[in-house]
């Protein structure tokens, strides 16, 4: 299993890829071989994220114990030492077999060379636990509280910064939500308008040996309390339901919740791919005789959506076009959503790697993109109809920044306050627009403002 791990993590730090695609391939490959249960995946999978999620900070305990710059240090070494300090500093695993499993893990995929130097900086990790760690590498909060949090909490500096101008308030609420983005969440379905409801759903889960309960926000969610894959469960490989995290979910109800003035009968989702929020929809409108248009500018993307909505019990298209130059006319719908590209910063916990990844400078990227596909949105209602600007990302400059540049821009606009659309979700602040945040709701750190053209 930790070899398995080594391969996951060989994968995200070579391809950049993502451990939530390349893990679940590893782990089936594992299973047809033989020998290995389902406590050897618990494992392998607890290696792998763990060592992602806490990388900053044993990064700072391996250049601690190391003789040499971690730049010195071949990736690969480094990924087996980050291995070794996660079962030594963020598992229960005694000692002594975390070093001799993980000096083994280096004899078999680095050679005997590196494995005594492997072996040489684990009994060094091994003196103290996290907490003495800690005390040593990181900085004191009172002299350096971005930094201090930074080392503690395994999150870049500039990512906390940016998380703590968002968030607004003082220690508490940072630490609560940096220490929320390093806890690996419950697995959410949506079960699909039309196709499935949520009670029946986990029927169909508990008929399976899977155990789930009721999502906390979402009439259509249902939380796996065991995790397990969700791929191999029938509701999802039949349609019925998929893989969704409830602020994705919310997010979708709001938008088909805002008042309308005027008829109700085609909404489009801009930025459909890969497709849960487009199904969610799809499923919503049929329910009062609407129709949706689903756009995607990936062609591969836009197969996925294509078939997330086959079943739906009523009209739903699939187009591959280019959200920012719109191949339907203007003022045609009556409910857009745009869940534009973004830094991804709200769904750390899901994919802890893209925190190690990103870079202060993707926003300048990304801004240019978000704002096109707005504008393109607001052109895209028609006036009385209602715009919902989504992103998993909590960054001001991917929020508030853009939603506020497009009023100044499009002038017939207004806000619609989204809180009283989700009914019963504390902590929503002052409105209009609602962001959401992992450790007050247990969701994605999604954001969402929803807006009216007026004319």
């Amino acid at each position: 299993m930790r070899i398995l791990a080594f391969d996951a993590l060989r994968a995200v730090d070579e391809r950049d890829a993502y451990a939530n695609l390349v893990l679940p391939p590893l782990l089936r490959a594992a299973r047809e071989k033989g020998g290995f249960d389902a406590r050897d995946a618990a494992l392998a999978t607890e290696l792998v994220y763990g060592t992602l999620r806490r990388q900053g900070t044993y990064d700072a305990v391996i250049a601690e114990c190391a003789d040499r710059p971690l730049r010195e240090v071949d990736p690969p070494v480094l990924d087996v030492l980050s291995l070794g300090a996660h079962q030594l500093l963020g598992t229960r695993i005694p000692s002594h077999a975390a070093v001799s499993s993980t000096v083994e893990l280096a004899r078999v995929v680095l050679g005997d060379g590196r494995a005594k130097f492997v072996n040489a900086v684990l009994r060094r990790i091994a003196r103290h636990d996290l907490d003495g760690w800690l005390d040593l590498v990181a900085p004191p909060y009172d002299e350096d509280p971005e930094d201090h949090l930074a080392v503690v909490h395994a999150h870049p500096r500039w990512v906390v910064s940016a998380l703590w101008d968002a968030l607004g308030g003082g220690r508490g609420g940072i630490e609560e939500l940096l220490a929320a983005d390093n806890e690996r969440p419950a697995v959410t379905l949506a079960a699909r308008p039309g196709r499935s409801t949520a009670a029946e759903l986990r029927g169909t889960l508990d008929r399976e040996g899977q155990e789930a309960e009721p999502g906390r926000w979402s009439p259509y969610a249902v939380r796996l309390t065991e995790g397990g894959e969700p791929g191999a469960l029938d509701a999802v490989r039949e349609g019925r339901a998929g893989v969704q995290d409830e602020g994705s979910q919310l997010v979708a109800l709001a938008l088909a919740a805002a008042p309308l003035d005027g008829p109700d009968r085609l909404w489009l989702d801009g930025c459909a791919g890969p497709g849960g929020k487009a199904a969610l929809l799809a499923g919503l409108a049929a329910e009062r005789g609407a129709a949706l248009l689903a756009a995607e500018k990936q062609p591969h993307r836009a197969g996925l959506v294509a078939a997330a909505l086959a079943g739906n019990p009523g009209p739903a298209l699939t187009v591959a076009a280019d959200g920012t130059r719109p191949a339907w006319r203007p003022g045609t719908f009556d409910r857009v959503l745009v869940d534009v590209p973004c830094t991804g910063l709200g769904a750390l916990r899901r994919r802890p790697e893209a925190r190690w990844r990103r870079r202060p400078e993707d926003l300048e990227g990304f801004g240019p993109l978000q704002r096109g596909l707005l504008g393109t949105a607001l052109a895209s209602v028609r006036p009385g109809g209602v715009v919902g600007y989504a992103t998993c990302s909590p960054h001001l400059a991917e929020t508030r920044a853009v939603v506020d540049d497009a009023v100044r821009r499009h002038g017939a606009v207004e806000h619609v306050d989204a809180r009283p659309l989700l009914p019963g979700v504390p902590h929503l602040g002052d409105g209009p627009d609602v962001q959401l945040w992992p450790h007050l709701h247990g969701t994605d750190a999604m954001y969402l403002a929803l807006l009216r053209r007026t004319a």
